[in-house]
């Protein structure tokens, strides 16, 4: 069963992996999705922990998506900024590298 991706957002390479690779990318989701479960953190704060991972990776295809995730749950664009800065005195300058993408993310409609 192939994975339908409906968000515009969702990185080109993340398609592919649903499309090309149907059942890892179920068995990869289906892991995602019971750690994400497991967490006790709640959505707002794993969401905005999830974007400082992004950002000290600079895993920028990720963050649109992402963004537009926490922002459904209340984040302001301060939070955002904040989040992806967090990593700097540990990662440095380099998480800036994403900003650029999560604010355009964030100030989309």
């Amino acid at each position: 069963m192939e994975l339908k991706f409906k968000h515009p957002l969702i990185s080109k390479a993340f398609q592919s992996f649903g499309k090309e690779a149907p059942v890892a990318s179920e068995a990869w989701m289906r892991l995602v999705q019971q750690l994400s479960d497991s967490s006790a953190l709640d959505k707002k704060t794993k969401g905005l922990a999830y974007l400082a991972v992004l950002a000290a990776l600079r895993l920028e295809s990720g963050v649109p998506f992402h963004v537009r995730q926490v922002k459904e749950c209340g984040v302001t664009r301060e939070e955002v900024i904040s989040a992806i800065l967090v990593g700097l005195p540990a990662a440095g300058h380099a998480v800036t590298q994403v900003l650029p993408a999560a604010l355009e993310a964030f100030d989309a409609e």
